[in-house]
């Protein structure tokens, strides 16, 4: 009886020793498998192509920037054929959109103009309120025409941009091309007077005083 009762003890010793060592590759087990399934099981995960076909923003720097090539006196063309002149106006103003070139001499901060549905919306005129040119080149890229958002080939949003910044006094020459090395390069009037974002460091409030 002794030798039995012995045997039953150790078994149910070694049996408590075991549990702990079983919970904890359980409760790894289903954190593995909960990390492997989706949040809120519906969906897919993307593939690689189309995070890259969605991945298009365009930094200060512009090393994002595809390659292609065009110019103002191209752009011209592109700012008719394209249907920019539907909302902005066959000039760059008038329209029912921002207004998008300016006489020279005209106020171009930000507010509504005489006339006008919309005017130069804040920040105000993009090619004069932007840092940098490829701000201009990002959203053009990504946000225009509307209604076919996307829909441009890189050249065209460069002789676009071009014409733009041509008719606003930034580029000089109507025959300069811009590119994905001369873009970046070009001094913007507002580059300057820009407030710069403070560095951001992970864990650490993004505003002051924000929680």
């Amino acid at each position: 009886m002794r030798t039995s009762f012995s045997a039953r003890s150790e078994r149910s010793a070694g049996s408590k020793r075991t549990r702990p060592t079983l919970l904890a590759f359980v409760l790894i087990l289903g954190a593995t498998l909960n990390a492997q399934s989706p949040t809120y099981h519906l969906g897919r995960a993307p593939t690689p192509d189309e995070v890259r076909a969605w991945d298009i923003a365009i930094s200060p720097d512009g090393h994002e920037l595809p390659p292609g090539h065009g110019t103002a006196k191209e752009g011209k063309d592109l700012f008719i054929e394209r249907g920019c002149v539907q909302c902005h106006g066959r000039n760059g103003e008038g329209g029912k959109a921002p207004t998008l070139i300016v006489a020279k001499g005209a106020p171009t901060n930000a507010g509504r103009m005489p006339g006008m549905d919309m005017g130069i919306q804040a920040p105000g005129l993009m090619a004069v309120s932007a840092p940098y040119a490829t701000v201009m080149w990002d959203y053009i890229n990504r946000g225009m025409p509307l209604g076919r958002e996307g829909s441009l080939k890189p050249d065209e949003v460069y002789a676009i941009t071009a014409f733009l910044l041509f008719r606003n006094d930034v580029v000089k020459s109507e025959d300069e091309v811009l590119d994905a090395q001369s873009l970046p390069k070009i001094m913007m009037p507002n580059h300057d007077a820009y407030p710069g974002h403070p560095e951001w460091k992970h864990g650490t409030p993004r505003l002051r005083d924000y929680p």
